[in-house]
C-alpha cells in the first residue's frame, strides 16, 4: 500500500471510529524543537558536558546525591520555553473537538497537548509545568524554578514558605509512575475501538506495556523507525507524526 493509500485509510478510520485514543512519546514533541535526550546526540552530549548518561541524570538516586548537578541538567537540557505545539498537538486537539478523540496518552513532560487545546491528556511521566516543594508540598509553576532569585547557588529551587526543596513533578527513573494516571491511561485504552500511536518506539516500560490493554479494532502506528508492536498493527505509517495527522485531517475536510 502505498503512503498516500495508508493515509487515506487512517482518514477512514479516524471519521468512522466513535472512540479514539492517541498514545505518543518523544517524537510528537521533537517536531517543536525539543530534542530527544535519548537520541544519539542527546547520549553524547550526556555524557561530555556532565559525566552521566541521560537515565542517571535524570534519576531520582543522582537527584538526591548531587541535587545541583541534577537541576544544571534539568534545566538545561529538559526545559524548552520557547516551544510551540506543533502540526501534530494541533491535530490531536481538532480529533478531540471534531473526532471522537476521547484521550491523549503522553510520555511527554512539556504540557504542550494541553497548550494546543486538548482536554483530556494522561501525562505518565508528570509535567515539568507544575513544580512542589518536597517538604510543605506548596504548588509553584515553571517559571518558580527557572528564577535565579528562587535558587539557592543558582541551581536549587526552594520553597518560599518553608525552605524546602522544589522539585519538578515529573517521574524520575526508579520511581514509579501515578497509578491514579496508569489506570486512568489503561481504562482509556482498553475502551477505545481506534487507537494510534505516534512518534515512540515502545522502548520505554512500564508505559509501553499499556498497549496490552488494547482489545480493540484497529491499532495504528505512525513512527519513522520500527517498533515491536507492527505486527500486530493494521496500519504502520514511516512518517513524521504531524504530517500524517494533518494530511489525514486534511482529507476528511475535503471528503
Amino acid at each position: 500500500m502505498h503512503q498516500i493509500e495508508k493515509i487515506e485509510t487512517l482518514a477512514r478510520l479516524i471519521r468512522g471510529s466513535e472512540n479514539t485514543v492517541f498514545f505518543g512519546g518523544a517524537g510528537v514533541s521533537t517536531e517543536s524543537g525539543i530534542p530527544d535526550f535519548r537520541s544519539e546526540t542527546g547520549l553524547y552530549a550526556a555524557q561530555k558536558v556532565y559525566g552521566y548518561a541521560p537515565e542517571e541524570l535524570i534519576s531520582y538516586s543522582l537527584f538526591q546525591r548531587e541535587p545541583e548537578l541534577f537541576f544544571r541538567y534539568y534545566k538545561e537540557n529538559l526545559i524548552h520555553p520557547s516551544a510551540q505545539p506543533n502540526a501534530a498537538h494541533r491535530a490531536l486537539a481538532e480529533m478531540g473537538r471534531e473526532w471522537n478523540l476521547r484521550a491523549v496518552i503522553t510520555q511527554n513532560i512539556d504540557g504542550l497537548h494541553q497548550a494546543a487545546g486538548s482536554e483530556h491528556v494522561y501525562e505518565l511521566h508528570g509535567s515539568h509545568q507544575r513544580q512542589y516543594c518536597m517538604a510543605c508540598g506548596t504548588r509553584y509553576t515553571l517559571d518558580y524554578i527557572m528564577d535565579v532569585a528562587s535558587c539557592k547557588d543558582r541551581v536549587i529551587p526552594l520553597c518560599a514558605k518553608c525552605g524546602g526543596v522544589v522539585r519538578p513533578d515529573v517521574v524520575l527513573y526508579e520511581e514509579s509512575l501515578d497509578e491514579t494516571v496508569i489506570q486512568a491511561a489503561v481504562d482509556a485504552i482498553a475502551a477505545a475501538q481506534l487507537l494510534i500511536v505516534g512518534g515512540t518506539s515502545l522502548a520505554v516500560y512500564p508505559a509501553a506495556g499499556l498497549l496490552r490493554f488494547f482489545t480493540g479494532d484497529t491499532l495504528v502506528l505512525i513512527n519513522k523507525s520500527e517498533t515491536p508492536m507492527d505486527q500486530r498493527a493494521q496500519l504502520v505509517i514511516r512518517d513524521s507524526i504531524g504530517n500524517v495527522l494533518g494530511e489525514a485531517l486534511n482529507m476528511i475536510a475535503l471528503s
